[in-house]
């Protein structure tokens, strides 16, 4: 009985250890579903107008000095295709589904300050990021760091044409330029067997775009220029499938 209770001890470590041994080794490819909470956080530039009109143009810069943004925050779908080049090292694409997002405006120096839901627009950031696993593919627990780009596109903006200011500021047009960003992130995965797996992860994305609005004004078109930034912090949850 003591020798068939010894041989059940070792094939059930034998199992725990085997199966251990397939979470993200070299050559594996592991994709992985789930949410992302994306927070930005926005800051205005000076904002420049121009117009052929001197004056027009000069009254909207004055209106606009010291405007602020702000962003609310998302969630939306995020989806990630890992491959392991080593048993520490792998490469990540990162895709999620558009999600709209609302930007308010404050005019500190207009007739009327605050402009609630001044624009909405969908911001898309497919990434490519590398990472370093620590451990060994037998670990149940794996931390790791990552380094990565995306670029991102502004699409579907659209504005409040019901409020006044915003209708003069961009009504005949209002975008966003797209932009190149670095992505610095931190995660941990936990392996529930050999094929499933779940990843909990914290990015951040320094994003600097250009924001072009083109309005009428009040009555001689005004194009009015200023540098964004949407310093981002992504928060993610995905269930990992490997294969």
């Amino acid at each position: 009985m003591p020798k068939l209770l010894n041989l059940s001890i070792v094939a059930a470590v034998t199992v725990l250890v085997s199966t251990g041994a397939f979470a993200q080794k070299a050559g594996d490819n592991i994709v992985s579903l789930g949410l992302a909470s994306i927070n930005p956080d926005a800051n205005l530039g000076t904002v420049t107008s121009t117009s052929a009109s001197a004056a027009s143009a000069a009254a909207f810069t004055a209106q606009l000095k010291g405007a602020s943004a702000s962003v609310g925050s998302q969630t939306a779908v995020s989806f990630g295709w890992l491959h392991m080049y080593t048993d520490n090292i792998g490469a990540e694409l990162g895709l999620g589904i558009p999600a709209e997002f609302t930007q308010d405006l404050n005019t500190p120096n207009g007739t009327v300050k605050a402009h609630p839901g001044a624009a909405k627009l969908k911001i898309l950031t497919p990434a490519v990021i590398a990472k370093y696993f620590f451990g060994v593919p037998k670990d149940q627990w794996r931390p790791y760091v990552g380094l990565g780009v995306t670029h991102v596109t502004f699409n579907d903006v659209k504005i409040n044409a019901a409020d006044a200011t915003v209708k003069a500021l961009a009504s005949t047009s209002a975008s966003f330029k797209s932009a190149w960003a670095p992505i610095y992130s931190a995660g941990v995965v936990y392996n529930i067997d050999e094929k499933w797996s779940v990843v909990g992860s914290v990015a951040y994305l320094p994003i600097k775009t250009t924001a072009t609005f083109v309005g009428p004004g009040s009555g001689v078109q005004v194009t009015s220029t200023g540098d964004v930034k949407l310093n981002t912090t992504d928060y993610v949850v995905r269930v990992g499938y490997r294969f």
